[in-house]
């Protein structure tokens, strides 16, 4: 199937646009379907989201609490049981798990954080910019090394 063989379903279809100003017997004619005078009516006319008539927008009545720390380090997460999937001996980096979609590469805008949770069976050499004191104790346990970039 092509693009120019698609065709709406029988009985469907898409439905014309609505022609306004075109004459009184129209049901669209003479204002438009914009009634008569107001806001609306005029060319540009209509008010911004979230405004209510001048009375206090829900937005403003809430209160707001907490706030955004602009220096948050945003780490992607492995843990050393997703580890045991390569050979022994390899060398894996941030570049290394990005590449084969162990992480994302959006989420690991300040690096990896590897995390001790379930068990480690191979001896690696893992490079990431932290490590908790537990997945460095796993890796060193089965002859490999932790080291932070």
């Amino acid at each position: 199937m092509k693009l120019h063989d698609l065709r709406p379903n029988e009985g469907g279809g898409v439905k014309a646009r609505k022609r306004v100003g075109r004459g009184i017997g129209s049901g669209t004619g003479k204002t438009s379907g914009k009634g008569h005078k107001g806001q609306n009516a005029r060319s540009g006319g209509g008010v911004r989201p979230g405004f209510e008539g001048g009375q206090m927008p829900l937005f403003r009545r809430l209160p707001k609490r907490g706030f955004t720390n602009v220096f948050k380090k945003q780490y992607a997460v492995i843990n050393v049981s997703d580890l045991n999937n390569f050979e022994e001996g390899t060398v894996i980096t941030p570049e290394f798990l990005i590449e084969n979609n162990y992480v994302k590469k959006a989420t690991a805008k300040d690096g990896i954080r590897v995390l001790g949770d379930g068990e480690l069976n191979v001896s690696l050499t893992v490079k990431a910019q932290h490590f908790s004191k537990s997945a460095i104790e796993k890796i060193e346990a089965c002859g490999g090394k932790a080291e932070v970039i």
